[in-house]
């Protein structure tokens, strides 16, 4: 590319991201804001989604069409309420998810989607004369003659005929009556009744045959509008195939999910500033560049989620952060190659033009295992999981291409213009040594045995600790009910406890707010929407609580909690193997694959430790953090064993442990540095917002500091076990295999 162009295109790339910032904050013309743009999750939004298993005993081919059925009934039901924005969607193989944000009365329209709505007519002797399978359509109008509202139905052909026949055979005077009205008095002997879920809605008396495609349901004093409304909706809506059982359930209020997505912007603000600093001081004019790279990561994957229509939430809130901390890594990685080829007395331009060939590879490998983590993730987690896993991934292809072209651009581009072409400037000092550098040589591998000492007993302290008192799993885990509440007044959480104890919770509370106002209820007791409603009832009794008192409710039934367990145990198996085979395709051995999973295995385990011995709670939030550990853990080890492989040339055989400890050594001021820019833009998050981020930021925290510890002091040690041999001659060989021998023979014998 000509000098010319490149400055042109780097203009262009700034006036880009200046525009892209002021759209993203105000909007131009007929492009909205990013704010309006976006759309946001539940627990953003506020409102209220139900995961319902249907209960049938249909398999293969009849269960997905009776799941399709049900999910298109639901779709009427829930658009029949007038609800926007809201989705409903399968999630394995017997189960539908109903979302709806916004919804203020939740136990109301839990109660209506969930019905079963089998709609049946009979006649007075209890003969069924069809289904609401043959009904196309209800609605309701104002009803002149009886007052109030009344109820129209629209057949099918089939149903129209079937129709007539049963109101022919009942204006005859042959039917003997057995069945009771809504009142429990006797229909009339000429009745059609008309039951809903077994309860009958109407049963009118009819003194002819009606052979018409509609018909409308009355009785004296007509229906309120509200029963009308809903009745009729429940009618279009049609007749679920299956009854549905609720497994989980949650309530959001906006309140909570606003206050939380402001603090996640000011917090996530102020992580990015830090870290730009971080990087001016570092990296000088590369820093700026760095700065410019990730101003337009951000914008980018922002507008990209937007354009997708995907949703936002609060753990995908967490998943940008996370990914700016890689986009970091990605920069880091180019300009610690620059400064190494300067600090071997190469001119910058040459520099410049060598380390962003040597740092490309390195750049998407450990992108590339980061991004096969977050598929895995998308693929087997929850909806919550899946926000989490869907911003990872458009962060990561987004810092990627940011890395590899616009960084390349500004970089390229700064060295065209000899005023800027300094040592200074890329955070060189005059005499081409860098201005940050670890510069102590450290012996790894001569100490691997500390290491691997340090990391046993951590993991046996971690099992002694789930041995005598167990995990602290969250009831997403273990099933039961959460209900938040404000209660507009400082309460005592004994006094509160004594209030529910006719429904035998056992509850734990805790207080959510300073002034001791706002109770967190939980047990292991799963308490469908309606338990939980007359939980919340005898509350607002003793306490004179409203509808928008309720901040936060969820349930979580006891097969949903296994189920996270063994998708969790899956998640990783299945993402361990896949970066096997891509290490091993890379790498083209085995042993840098199974070096960089035994390194895996640690994490997850020290992990699991840590969570075991503080007992911080196990939950669906954990699931994605275990997974984002796996994805950084190998991100941070293959930099290091991209570094060994490339260093193998300038070592004889036997010099394997000087080309490891090295490799290490080159690589440690970007793996520190990088660990600090992810965890700086962590920190602000943990602090500032809410307690659901926090629980996906804790296993990040871990992940960050366990996956740079096990990428410098136990896979690059493990490597070195599997290819020691490797560097050894047949003599050496020959002289171990002798040592070990005799100490076998000699073992116990005492002399």
């Amino acid at each position: 590319m000509k000098k010319g162009t490149r400055k042109f295109l780097s203009i262009v790339v700034v006036l880009v991201i200046a525009l892209g910032a002021f759209v993203s904050l105000k909007g131009i013309g007929p492009v909205q804001r990013l704010a309006d743009k976006m759309k946001y999750g539940l627990d953003i939004n506020g409102g209220v989604y139900v995961l319902m298993e249907a209960e049938t005993k249909e398999k293969g081919t009849q269960l997905s069409k009776l799941m399709d059925q049900t999910k298109s009934v639901l779709e009427n039901r829930v658009n029949a309420m007038g609800i926007s924005e809201a989705s409903v969607s399968i999630e394995g193989k017997n189960r539908v998810r109903v979302e709806m944000p916004g919804v203020e009365d939740a136990q109301a329209a839990i109660d209506q989607i969930g019905k079963t709505a089998q709609l049946k007519l009979f006649l007075a002797d209890g003969t069924e004369v069809m289904s609401g399978n043959e009904i196309t359509d209800s609605s309701f109008t104002t009803d002149s003659k009886n007052g109030g509202y009344k109820i129209t139905i629209d057949f099918s052909s089939k149903g129209s005929d079937a129709f007539a026949s049963a109101t022919e055979k009942a204006a005859s005077g042959t039917v003997k009556s057995s069945m009771k009205d809504e009142n429990g008095q006797a229909v009339s002997n000429t009745a059609i009744v008309i039951k809903l879920d077994d309860e009958v809605v109407s049963a009118p008396s009819v003194s002819e045959k009606i052979a018409s495609r509609s018909c409308e349901i009355t009785r004296p004093g007509g229906f309120s509008e509200d029963e009308a409304s809903s009745t009729s909706a429940l009618i279009r809506g049609g007749a679920l195939p299956a009854t549905l059982k609720e497994i989980s359930s949650s309530v959001e209020t906006a309140t909570i999910g606003a206050n939380a997505l402001h603090k996640s912007i000011v917090a996530g603000a102020i992580g990015l500033g830090i870290v730009m600093l971080i990087m001016l001081m570092a990296y000088g004019a590369l820093g700026i560049i760095a700065d410019l790279a990730l101003l337009l990561y951000v914008e980018v994957t922002l507008w990209i989620m937007a354009g997708l229509g995907s949703v936002l939430t609060l753990p995908g809130i967490a998943g940008i952060i996370l990914s700016i901390g890689m986009a970091v890594d990605s920069n880091v990685i180019i300009f610690t190659r620059i400064r190494e080829e300067i600090e071997k007395g190469k001119s910058i331009r040459v520099a410049v033009d060598t380390g962003f060939k040597s740092a490309l590879a390195t750049v998407v490998d450990s992108q590339t295992t980061t991004l096969i983590a977050a598929i895995v993730l998308y693929l087997i987690g929850t909806t919550s999981v899946k926000g989490f896993a869907l911003t990872l991934m458009i962060g990561t292809i987004c810092s990627i291409f940011t890395a590899v072209f616009i960084t390349q651009l500004f970089v390229t581009a700064l060295t065209d213009i000899p005023a800027l072409c300094k040592m200074r400037h890329f955070g060189m000092h005059e005499d081409g040594t860098p201005r940050m550098k670890w510069t102590k040589h450290v012996h790894f591998i001569e100490n691997r045995k500390k290491y691997f000492a340090l990391s046993l007993i951590v993991i046996l302290l971690g099992v002694g600790c789930a041995a005598f008192k167990g995990f602290n799993y969250g009831i997403d885990f273990t099933g039961g009910t959460m209900i938040q509440l404000e209660m507009g007044q400082k309460v005592d959480s004994d006094e509160v406890a004594k209030t529910i104890e006719k429904y035998d919770l056992n509850p734990t509370i805790v207080y959510a707010s300073d002034n001791h106002s706002q109770v967190v209820i939980r047990t292991k007791k799963a308490l469908n929407a309606d338990q939980r409603g007359r939980v919340v009832s005898t509350l607002s009794k003793k306490y004179n609580l409203n509808k928008k008192s309720v901040l936060a409710s969820e349930e979580f039934g006891p097969t949903v909690g296994k189920e996270l367990r063994q998708n969790a145990i899956k998640s990783i198996i299945i993402a361990a193997l896949c970066m096997l085979v891509y290490i091993r395709f890379r790498f083209k051995t085995w042993k840098y694959g199974v070096a960089a999973v035994g390194g895996l295995l640690h994490d997850v385990l020290v992990t699991l430790s840590m969570y075991a011995i503080f007992g911080f709670t196990i939950n669906n939030p954990f699931i994605a953090g275990i997974l984002t550990v796996v994805g950084y853990s190998i991100n941070d080890t293959i930099v290091i064993f991209d570094r060994i492989r490339e260093n193998k040339r300038f070592y004889k055989r036997k010099e394997l442990i000087p080309q490891i400890n090295d490799s290490i050594n080159e690589t440690l001021s970007r793996s520190i540095m990088t660990s600090i820019t992810t965890l700086i833009v962590m920190v602000p998050l943990y602090f500032m917002v809410s307690s659901e981020i926090r629980e996906f930021l804790i296993p990040l925290i871990i992940g960050v500091i366990c996956g740079t510890y096990s990428s410098i002091f136990i896979c690059s040690p493990l490597l070195y076990e599997m290819k020691r041999k490797e560097s050894m001659s047949r003599y050496e060989l020959q002289k171990e295999k002798k040592t070990k021998a005799a100490k076998a023979n000699n073992s116990g014998i005492v002399k």
